[in-house]
């Protein structure tokens, strides 16, 4: 039985990292709704532009997308079949769960690890920045992204797993309907 209560709280505790980075993330839709309010008003009423101002419009649209993808894994939120899927019981979800994360999400979370972490590390050996003068000069940060996302893909995909693994041993349950999709 200890090891049961040792992957549940694996995870919680997995589960938990992408709640709160999911949540945390998520006020950047909203920052990004109205910073480019801000750049429009600036446009078309005041005539000024701001090169640095546009861009963080781009990087917060990255990291939405980016850094909230463990969060939507979390909430079963991704595209998926459900026409297959639905009406499977919990054990066969389950099933198709453990299977689509070892042979899916692993290998392409770790695949987009390695394929990026060269490009990643010479961005950051540069200390590159925008190409456009007065634009954002930390592109590297933006750019650290395409690390950040597979490791908390994996990280989510392992709470998955563990939260496979319960439902099969018959220790535990997948999401309940009503928490699926959180926010």
């Amino acid at each position: 039985m200890s090891s049961f209560s040792s992957i549940n709280r694996l995870v919680q505790m997995l589960d938990c990292f992408s709640e709160w980075s999911g949540r945390i993330i998520s006020w950047l839709t909203l920052f990004m709704v109205l910073t480019t309010f801000v750049v429009v008003v600036m446009r078309y009423l005041f005539n000024v532009g701001n090169i640095a101002v546009q861009e963080s419009i781009i990087y917060m649209h990255s990291f939405v997308f980016l850094l909230g993808a463990a969060y939507t894994l979390k909430h079963d939120g991704h595209v998926r079949v459900d026409i297959f899927y639905r009406p499977l019981s919990e054990r066969g979800k389950a099933w198709i769960n453990l299977f689509g994360t070892l042979a899916l999400l692993m290998p392409v979370s770790i695949f987009i690890l390695v394929i990026s972490w060269e490009y990643v590390a010479t961005s950051w050996g540069q200390l590159e920045g925008s190409q456009e003068a007065g634009g954002i000069p930390y592109r590297y940060l933006l750019k650290s992204t395409l690390i950040l996302m597979p490791i908390m893909m994996i990280m989510q995909g392992i709470a998955d797993l563990g939260r496979c693994l319960l439902v099969l041993c018959g220790q535990g349950h997948l999401l309940p309907s009503d928490e699926e999709h959180g926010l």
